[in-house]
């Protein structure tokens, strides 16, 4: 699955032209890599985002083509998130 969409169907970034924006900035790696929005990602993956002041490590469990507000949260397990100076 791309990048930018398991970020919009994950619900870590709301819509896909801004998880793409995201990953364009250099802000998103995966398993240390800097990441495309076209980026493959799997099960097992570590993905790394900078929102601003925050960073957020997730390790991904499952991929789905869509999923509902209530089922998001199971796509991913966070591993770390640690607020940057």
């Amino acid at each position: 699955m791309r990048l930018d969409k398991f970020l919009k169907v994950s619900r870590l970034i709301k819509r896909r032209t801004l998880a793409k924006e995201v990953a364009e900035q250099g802000r998103v790696f995966i398993n240390g890599q800097q990441a495309k929005a076209s980026s493959t990602v799997k099960i097992g993956d570590e993905i790394m985002i900078q929102f601003g002041q925050k960073h957020v490590t997730v390790k991904v469990v499952e991929l789905q083509e869509h999923a509902k507000k209530e089922d998001a949260s199971a796509l991913y397990e966070i591993v770390k998130e640690e607020r940057v100076e």
